[in-house]
């Protein structure tokens, strides 16, 4: 009895061909040279009985897993007459390599493209012919889920096998025998230098992953712990806020308002109303983000967010993307320019793409600094935790709605595999020098874009010459005028319109342009701002700010990666449209029902 060996990378289909092939006649046997047990089955190929040996899926023949050593073990001591190469053939570009190397061996071979529907519905075309001249091999593309194309490939095989010649094991030990002294060599060293018990015992790793990963309660626990986290934040950063802005409050009181007495009224009021209110507004919150990247850096260091990327990645499937992409989506909560650079690890084009969509959508720490803002101004303390993490449910809703209207457009069968580190509790010093990489990197970026903002604001709210300050005669006020008509049924007034703008630019302007639209720091501007709007329009200013268009650095970075023109405007106007029509729902739907 000739014997089949049957190879290819995980979930290629192999199984279903193997089922289709031999019905239910498969058995376990054991095999020389192989610990563990494989899947066989006697079938009439032609006029040849063969035994199909079903080997474990693997992504290179000459790697150390597990399963690749059995397959290798199994061709060095198991004579095979024919070796049956399974491809994907929406990947082959990536599984080419392994039936180039099983090639190498000297076996005689078949490469079977399996999934030609697929194919065809991806518009992947394949010249078999060309394929097998190039390769010196038989090719066939068929459908093992199907069985279109099931009796050209046993033709081929049983074609193959008529004149296929034997192989002396020797001849595929000598090729492999490298392999068998790495292996060798990696023996000695683990037995010589590394004590492994015979049985790990459960560990807190794996009592933590029941509950954790649990199908139903993993998701829960989860966003339950983000809730705990910014309510943690809030708790612990308000006193510390205070104290940042009494701070500001008696430094402009004692030493700067004394020293600028007898300067000119307009420089006096550039540099204290303009560039000094501005900075001290958004320094006040630097403590509150702090805390942020503290907490977020425990989190991540601990192996959490691996989990997180594991339980969603169902969900994420379902809406063309993978647990990459929610990785990629957390990752965004920093700074959407490292996540959106992020997706270069992933190999297929329409994944990148689709994923690069959603990334702006996260709520970035720029972001968060205007939220705590408003949330401390017109939300009570007690309350301040929830609004905040409803925006940060608002931010996945949004990613999964842009998701499913665009999944289409964007289709890909890349597989995903990811890696679950055990949970480590990191050190203070980890926590503390990956915090302060995240502050310093905002700081460093948003102190630029800041003076640049509020000097701008500044000119625009106190020229043309001897008009009120930002007043509707001044280049503000003009600019929200003309905003008025768009902006008005979402709640959102024309000094908030004029905010927004320069949030196009960079969103850490925002705040900063506040106090100089208004005059005004400190507690005086978050009590000015708690009588001039209630928690409805607070709220949905907050909506828009979380959707629409993401800065300037953040469409540089779409465009660099994306090398598309169109793909980088889209990426703009779609957030722009969203932000109004989810802002302006929540509006109007609050004031109808009497809020």
């Amino acid at each position: 009895m000739k014997r089949v060996a049957l190879l290819g990378m995980p979930n290629t289909g192999k199984s279903t061909f193997f089922n289709r092939l031999t019905g239910a006649s498969a058995r376990v046997g054991n095999w020389p040279g192989v610990t563990v047990d494989l899947l066989a089955a006697p079938i009439l190929l032609g006029g040849h009985m063969v035994e199909l040996v079903d080997l474990p899926g693997l992504y290179d023949l000459h790697g150390f897993s597990d399963d690749e050593k059995v397959v290798r073990h199994f061709l060095e001591n198991n004579a095979v007459d024919l070796a049956v190469i399974l491809v994907n053939a929406v990947q082959v570009e990536r599984q080419l390599s392994l039936a180039l190397q099983v090639r190498q061996l000297g076996l005689p071979c078949v490469l079977l493209l399996n999934m030609a529907d697929e194919a065809r519905q991806y518009g992947i075309r394949i010249n078999v012919q060309e394929m097998a001249a190039q390769l010196g091999i038989p090719v066939v593309l068929f459908s093992a889920k199907y069985g279109d194309q099931q009796g050209e490939v046993q033709r081929t095989l049983a074609k193959t096998l008529d004149t296929a010649r034997p192989v002396q094991l020797e001849t595929v030990r000598r090729s492999l025998e490298s392999d068998d002294a790495i292996e060798q060599t990696m023996g000695r060293i683990m037995e010589a230098a590394v004590e492994v018990p015979p049985r790990l015992s459960d560990n807190l790793t794996d009592q933590l992953d029941r509950l954790v990963l649990h199908p139903w309660l993993g998701l829960p626990l989860f966003f339950f712990a983000m809730f705990l986290l910014f309510q943690a934040v809030f708790w612990l950063g308000a006193p510390l806020q205070d104290g940042m802005e009494w701070l500001f409050d008696t430094l402009r009181t004692n030493a700067l308002d004394p020293a600028l007495a007898g300067a000119p009224e307009m420089l006096r009021g550039f540099l204290l109303d303009g560039i000094y209110s501005g900075i001290a507004t958004v320094a006040a919150f630097v403590p509150i983000i702090v805390l942020f990247f503290l907490f977020m850096a425990v989190v991540e260091d601990t192996g959490y967010l691996s989990r997180a990327a594991y339980l969603t990645d169902a969900l994420m499937a379902r809406l063309g993307l993978d647990g990459r992409s929610f990785v990629m989506l957390l990752m965004g909560f920093g700074c959407n320019v490292p996540a959106v650079m992020g997706t270069r690890v992933m190999r297929s084009r329409p994944l990148r793409l689709l994923s690069m969509l959603i990334i702006p959508l996260s709520l970035c720490s720029a972001r968060m600094q205007v939220f705590l803002f408003i949330i401390s101004a017109v939300f009570p303390a007690s309350q301040a935790g929830l609004a905040l993490f409803s925006l940060y449910l608002f931010s996945f809703a949004t990613a999964i709605v842009t998701a499913l209207l665009f999944r289409k457009h964007f289709r890909s069968n890349e597989p995903f595999i990811l890696e679950l580190p055990p949970y480590r509790l990191p050190t203070l010093r980890q926590v503390l020098v990956r915090g302060w990489l995240e502050v310093r990197h905002f700081l460093t970026r948003a102190t630029k874009i800041i003076i640049a903002g509020v000097v701008l604001v500044w000119v625009l709210t106190h020229f043309p010459m001897g008009v009120e300050e930002a007043g509707p005669e001044s280049y503000a006020g003009i600019i929200g005028h003309w905003m008025e008509p768009l902006l008005s049924p979402l709640g959102i007034s024309d000094q908030l319109a004029v905010a927004l703008i320069f949030g196009f630019v960079a969103k850490e302007v925002v705040v900063g342009s506040l106090a100089v639209i208004y005059s005004l720091q400190g507690d005086a501007l978050t009590q000015h701002l708690a009588l001039q709007m209630d928690w409805v329009q607070a709220y949905s200013f907050m909506l828009f700010t979380l959707i629409y268009t993401p800065c300037l650095s953040t469409i540089a970075t779409l465009k660099a990666e994306s090398r598309s023109n169109g793909f980088a405007l889209f990426a703009v106007v779609w957030p722009l449209a969203l932000a109004w029509g989810v802002s302006f729902a929540f509006y109007q739907g609050a004031r109808a029902l009497g809020f």
